[in-house]
């Protein structure tokens, strides 16, 4: 899988984007016995820089191709570390292109395969419930430091812990957890004052929390305590509402979460999903290591 993921990304075999890497030039090996035009022959394909920012394609076609690559490759277990961070990342940013090109939708899917289909449906559905949440676009960037997730095992090992304990399925912590604050990326308070990676108010973290408010740990044992006391076993929705007062918020958590539940690994993608921030000057990617400037 690697090696197709490689050519994937560069634009050989017809399934990358051109605006990641030009597709390679091909050569010609002429002999002097030849008689007629040789077979062109392709020069080996440079391996992408995994670190580098993903592109995502900016047609239809080259845009479907590339994310049928990149589901391809969240569901293969031989692509993990950098591979597979780069594919979710991309993964979330073709997201965002359908969003900006709705009319691309049918084009985009009609090469997936229809379990493939109904989970990229899903995530789209989610994003675009998130999107109809009232609220003032912000004038400034925010308080904010940006760490690096934990690795999937480890939150994976959490979510689990929680659902054991307190029979709250463990896709609802996950969702709660990307969206919130990207797997534990965002460290810095919300504008309503929440806390932590599981967003709690110091009140509501007082009533139900133990240990240390920004631990990922702890906040979501936490969270699985509330959803439990507000009723999550017997109504999930009602319980989500408890949690946060928004249709659209509850709507995005139950979309997440049904694709998390029939397509596990979808798990492996979103992880790798980044923190953008739009303000009233545009969106910005605010990549690990970074803190608001003091100036």
């Amino acid at each position: 899988m690697l090696v197709v993921l490689a050519a994937a990304i560069t634009g050989c075999a017809g399934v990358g984007s051109r605006a990641v890497v030009e597709t390679s030039t091909p050569t010609v090996s002429p002999s002097p016995l030849a008689t007629e035009t040789p077979t062109p022959v392709a020069t080996p394909t440079a391996t992408p820089d995994w670190t580098a920012l993903p592109e995502p394609a900016n047609d239809a076609e080259t845009l479907g191709r590339q994310l049928a690559m990149v589901e391809a490759a969240i569901r293969d277990p031989s692509v993990e570390g950098a591979q597979l961070s780069y594919v979710g990342h991309l993964q979330q940013l073709v997201y965002a292109r359908l969003r900006d090109y709705p009319e691309w939708r049918d084009t985009v899917l009609a090469g997936l395969p229809a379990t493939t289909r109904e989970a990229v449906l899903g995530a789209l559905e989610a994003g675009r419930q998130l999107r109809l949440i009232p609220g003032p676009v912000p004038r400034k960037l925010p308080d904010w430091k940006i760490l690096d997730a934990k690795p999937i095992d480890t939150l994976l090992s959490y979510y689990k812990e929680a659902e054991k304990a307190y029979g709250v399925g463990w896709e609802y912590l996950a969702a709660i957890h990307l969206v919130e604050s990207r797997m534990g990326r965002i460290h810095g308070l919300s504008t309503a004052g929440a806390q932590g990676p599981m967003q709690f108010i110091p009140s509501t973290w007082a009533a139900y929390g133990t240990g240390d408010i920004n631990d990922d740990h702890d906040a979501i044992l936490a969270a699985a305590r509330y959803l439990k006391a507000a009723g999550a076993r017997s109504d999930i929705r009602a319980a989500l509402l408890a949690y946060n007062h928004s249709t659209g918020y509850v709507n995005a958590l139950m979309a997440y979460a049904a694709v998390l539940r029939s397509t596990p690994d979808e798990y492996r993608g979103y992880h790798g999903w980044q923190v953008y921030y739009t303000t009233q000057d545009g969106t910005v990617l605010l990549p690990v290591g970074w803190t608001k400037p003091t100036s």
